[in-house]
C-alpha cells in the first residue's frame, strides 16, 4: 500500500526556521517561492547574473542572490530549472559552495537518477515533486488548497532527510492535497513515460490525427477542430474529478458505446508495442542521451518540430475559433519563444 503524508505528518515551526534558496524562477521556481513566503519561511531566489527573471522576483517582493551566494546562505536549496542545464549550475555555482547538513531538493528526479549529478556524501538528497504545472501550484495555494505531490529521499546523510523534505511540502503547501512516497527512478521513469506516451506526445499525436482524418474525408476544418482538440477539455475535466468510470457514466451511451469498440482499434497491439519501447529507451538512460545531446547541440530538432507544429492547420483553425470565443481567456505562444 502507497504511503501517503498529510498535514499531521510534520511540524511546521521546525521547517520554519530554515534557510531556503529556489534555484530558478521559471513555472515550478516561481510558485514554490511565493508559496513559501506566504508561509513565512525564509526564502531567497537563486539566479545567474544578468537573468531576466531578477527584476520579476524583486517585483514579487523575494530576495534575489547570485545562485552560488544563495547556496552558501541556504539550509535547504531547491532546483526548480529546466533539466539539461541543472547539471552545469551545480557544479559551478553549488558543489563548490555546499556544507554539511545541506538539504539538496529537486523538483524531479531526472538528473540524479541518470547520475548527473552526484552530491557529496554529507548532505541530505530527497525530492518534492508537485504533480501540476507551476501555475496550478500557486492557484491551488492561494486558492486554500493544495496539489498532491511526490517525495522520495536519496541520501540521508543527517538521518531526518525525509521529514525535512516534507517540511518542504509543507512550505508550498502540498501537504494540504497529500503527498506520496516514491523513489527518484520511479518518478523519474513515470513521469517521462506518462509525458511521452500519453500526456504530451500520445495526446498530442492523437489530436492531430484525428483532425487530420476529417480532414482530409472532406469534412470542415472548423467542424474537425471542435470534434478533435476543443472538446478535449470536456473529458479531462470528467476524468480528472473522477476518473474513467465517472466520464463514461457522464457522456451519452452513444458515446459510451464508441468507446468501449472503437478504443481499442486505435490503441492496439502496435501502439502497446511502441509503448514499451518507450519507456525500455527511459529506463535504460538512451531517451535522456539523446535529449542532452539535442540540447548541447543547439536544438536543431526541437527548433524544427516547433516551427512546424505550431503552421499546422489545425493551430490556424484554432486560434481563428478561440478568438471568436468571448468567453475563454486565450492564450498565445510568446513572439521568439
Amino acid at each position: 500500500m502507497a504511503k501517503i503524508y498529510y498535514q499531521d505528518s510534520v511540524n511546521p515551526s521546525e521547517f520554519s526556521t530554515q534557510k531556503v534558496a529556489v534555484i530558478g524562477f521559471g513555472s515550478q521556481g516561481h510558485a514554490h517561492a511565493l508559496n513559501l513566503k506566504d508561509n513565512g519561511v525564509d526564502v531567497c531566489v537563486g539566479l545567474a547574473a544578468g537573468s531576466k527573471s531578477v527584476c520579476r522576483a524583486e517585483e514579487f517582493g523575494l530576495t534575489v542572490m547570485p545562485t552560488a551566494e544563495a547556496a552558501k546562505w541556504a539550509d535547504v536549496m531547491m532546483f526548480c530549472t529546466p533539466d539539461v542545464p541543472m547539471r552545469k549550475i551545480y557544479a559551478q555555482d553549488v558543489a563548490p559552495n555546499l556544507r554539511a547538513g545541506q538539504l539538496i531538493l529537486f523538483a524531479h528526479g531526472f538528473n540524479i537518477h541518470y547520475g548527473l549529478i552526484d552530491p557529496p556524501a554529507n548532505v541530505d538528497v530527497a525530492m518534492i515533486a508537485p504533480k501540476g504545472p507551476g501555475h496550478r501550484l500557486r492557484a491551488e495555494y492561494v486558492a486554500g488548497a493544495g496539489m498532491p505531490a511526490l517525495v522520495a529521499v536519496h541520501q540521508n546523510a543527517t538521518g531526518s532527510a525525509l521529514e525535512r523534505a516534507l517540511g518542504y511540502a509543507w512550505g508550498i503547501g502540498c501537504l494540504k492535497a497529500g503527498v506520496l512516497e516514491t523513489t527518484f527512478k520511479e518518478e523519474t521513469e513515470t513521469d517521462l513515460f506518462g509525458e511521452q506516451a500519453v500526456l504530451c506526445g500520445g495526446l498530442s499525436e492523437l489530436i492531430t490525427a484525428g483532425f487530420e482524418t476529417l480532414v482530409e474525408a472532406g469534412y470542415q476544418p472548423e467542424a474537425a477542430y471542435f470534434e478533435c482538440l476543443h472538446e478535449v477539455k470536456l473529458i479531462t475535466d470528467l476524468l480528472y474529478v473522477g476518473g474513467l468510470s465517472y466520464m463514461r457514466y457522464s457522456i451519452s451511451d452513444t458515446a459510451e458505446w464508441g468507446d468501449y469498440t472503437a478504443g481499442k482499434k486505435v490503441i492496439g497491439p502496435e501502439s502497446r508495442a511502441a509503448m514499451k519501447a518507450i519507456l525500455e529507451e527511459i529506463q535504460s538512460g538512451k531517451f535522456a542521451q539523446d535529449w542532452i545531446a539535442e540540447d548541447e547541440n543547439g536544438r536543431p530538432n526541437m527548433a524544427a518540430n516547433r516551427k512546424k507544429g505550431r503552421a499546422h492547420q489545425i493551430e490556424e483553425v484554432g486560434k481563428k475559433l478561440r478568438g471568436m470565443m468571448p468567453f475563454m481567456e486565450t492564450k498565445e505562444v510568446p513572439e521568439g519563444s
